[in-house]
Parts: structure tokens; C-alpha cells; sequence
């Protein structure tokens, strides 16, 4: 139900992984990714727009997958008739509140994105939904969904809560979108040991730690917090894509153990050497524009990575060189992107 997008290939977005890529539509998505979106107003859904009633809206009863997409609904009410509905998606309406949804027992994957939401409630008989997309509300803390023991994905992007809480039963859980809230602190985490991708980006987190648990992560994103030490990683011994952008990194550290990843992002940083990182053979893409590296004898820390495709060093004292590009084809040869450009042979 929510659709996975990803930007144009050449078009340079240090962020944009900050978010996770299936939550949301392509336009709010990019807007919040480049910092134009306000977290605390609705999106698409404006309040001078008045609610509709329900009654002039046709529902068919044999359908599956029910669109309601910003129809410009203020409640909901009247849904009993879709019992064999699967997917239903709310997003960019004027839902205050989560309410008569105790009858569609067949959900699978309920989308409320960009509505007027204040609490998480009235879920408990949807007890085999696998997706849940809350994102863009004003939601101040995680509740009720003690019964959401199949949830699979859970989306709650652009919020206002302060804390991670209250997941200990959803031990099914894969993905888990907590970015853009108010978070300093990761806890909470070691009954989610299914748990595949965790988002915690543009929050105000100045730690890696209680991540022990989560052994089958493989994708943790932590983007624009405030981060200084990179630590807390080693069991994460099957993470293959990291990013810690925007941060406060001053030294490449406590990888020891991640020899899976393919993806490192430490963009934006404080970091002056590029070191500790020759064991990561299977690397594909190395982001490290925006720091202070300015010797070129640091590349041979990637020299191991025989795929590496992908490499950032603009806004780096490296990229004063007037041989940049060509330095750096010499000493990756497998590289095929350099910063937002591919290059041609």
C-alpha cells in the first residue's frame, strides 16, 4: 500500500535515508527529506478544508484494497459494509481519531498518513494487521497495539513522540519508522529481535546503545541526531546498510564486527581520516562528503572493497585537487559514481 520510490540516480540527497522509503507519497517524502516540510502541520490536508460526510462516499462491499486517499473525511464511520477488505488507506484526510474500524477483522495493512491523530487507540480487534502507517500526526507516544502481535511494519514518521515504548509484544516486527519525533534515547528494542530496519533519524539521540538484541538488523539509519561516537554496533553482525550523516563523528570507529556492510553513510560529520574500514570487503557505496579529509593515502582504506561502486568526497579539503576525479578512479578502479556523477568510459 505504500509505495516504495527512490530518487533520480544522479540527483545528490545526503539525507536520503534519514526516512524510510515506503512510508508516504513521493512529493511529501522529498519535501521532508530536504527539510521543507513542518512536522507539526498536515501535509496535503489542509484545516480550512471542511470534513465530508461519509454518506456521499460509495463503498463497495467485494472490494479488497479501499482507497480513500484525501477525500476530505473528518471521521470514520460507516466502513462496516468492506468485511473483505485487506488493505485500507485513510491518508490525507481530517481524521482526528482512530474509531469504528472493530468490525474490518480481515485488515492487513491500514494507512492513516497525514491526518489530524492525537492518540493510538481502538486497534485492539485488528489483530491481523501485518502493516500500520500512522505518519504525519500528532502523536506524542506509542499505545495500544498490545494486540498487534502480526504487525510486520510500523510507520510513525513525523510525530511528536518522546520516548520508544510499549513494542515489547509486536516480536514479529521487521521494519520500525521512528523518525522526525522528539526521541533522545534508544531503548526498548530487545523483545523486536526480527526486527530488519530501524529509522530513528532527525530526532535528538546522542547515543548508540541497546542494540544488543537485534541481531537480524540490516538497515539502521540515525541521520541528523546527535551522535558523536560511533559504538554499540558489534552484534549487529548482519547489518549491511548504516548511515550516520549529520551528526558529530570525528573519527571512523567500532566497526570491528559489521563486515556485512555494503552501504556506509557517515556524511557530514567531523571526521578528518578515512581509517579503521579496510576489513569492510563487501562495501558498494561509501558516503563521506562534508568533512575534513585531505590525504589522499586514506583511500587505500577501500582498496578491500573489489564492489565498490558509489563514492562521496565533495566538500572535502580532497576536492580542492585539480586531479579530484581522476584521483579517484586511479585508486578505486570499481568505482563507477563519483559524488552525483557517473563516469563515463
Amino acid at each position: 500500500m505504500a509505495s516504495l520510490s527512490v530518487g533520480e540516480p544522479q540527483e545528490m540527497e545526503v539525507d536520503r535515508r534519514c526516512e524510510s522509503e515506503e512510508s508516504g507519497d513521493d512529493e511529501t517524502r522529498r519535501k521532508s527529506i530536504n527539510g521543507d516540510a513542518d512536522p507539526n502541520q498536515p501535509t496535503s490536508a489542509s484545516k480550512e478544508e471542511s470534513p465530508v460526510d461519509m454518506d456521499t462516499i460509495t463503498l463497495d462491499p467485494e472490494e479488497e484494497d479501499v482507497d480513500l486517499v484525501h477525500c476530505r473525511i473528518g471521521k470514520i464511520e460507516g466502513l462496516e459494509v468492506l468485511q473483505k477488505a485487506k488493505t485500507l488507506s485513510l491518508r490525507q484526510n481530517l481524521i482526528k481519531k482512530i474509531e469504528n474500524l472493530e468490525s474490518l477483522c480481515s485488515l492487513r495493512e491500514l494507512d492513516l498518513y497525514d491526518n489530524q491523530i492525537r492518540k493510538l487507540e481502538n486497534l485492539q480487534n485488528l489483530t491481523e494487521l501485518e502493516q500500520l502507517d500512522v505518519s504525519f500526526n500528532i502523536l506524542r507516544k506509542v499505545e495500544g497495539l498490545e494486540q498487534m502481535t502480526r504487525m510486520k511494519k510500523l510507520f510513525l514518521l513525523h510525530n511528536k513522540i518522546s520516548s520508544i515504548a510499549n513494542l515489547e509484544d509486536l516480536t514479529g516486527l521487521e521494519m520500525l519508522e521512528l523518525g522526525s519525533n522528539r526521541i533522545r534515547v534508544i531503548e526498548n528494542l530487545d523483545s523486536l529481535t526480527s526486527l530488519q530496519s530501524l529509522f530513528l533519524g532527525t530526532n535528538k539521540i546522542t547515543k548508540l546503545q541497546n542494540l544488543d538484541a537485534l541481531h537480524n538488523l540490516s538497515v539502521l539509519s540515525i541521520q541528523s541526531n546527535r551522535i558523536t561516537k560511533i559504538e554499540g554496533l558489534q552484534n549487529l553482525v548482519n547489518l549491511r546498510e548504516l548511515y550516520l550523516s549529520h551528526n558529530g563523528i570525528e573519527v571512523i570507529e567500532g566497526l570491528e564486527n559489521n563486515k556485512k556492510l555494503t552501504t556506509l553513510d557517515i556524511a557530514a560529520n567531523r571526521v578528518k581520516k578515512i581509517e579503521n574500514i579496510s576489513h569492510l570487503t563487501e562495501l558498494q557505496e561509501f558516503w563521506m562528503n562534508d568533512n575534513q579529509i585531505d590525504n589522499w593515502s586514506d583511500l587505500d582504506e577501500l582498496k578491500n572493497a573489489k564492489t565498490l561502486e558509489t563514492v562521496y568526497l565533495e566538500r572535502n579539503p580532497l576536492q580542492k585537487d585539480p586531479q579530484y576525479r581522476r584521483k579517484i578512479m586511479l585508486a578505486l578502479p570499481s568505482v563507477r559514481q563519483i559524488d552525483a556523477t557517473f563516469i563515463r568510459f
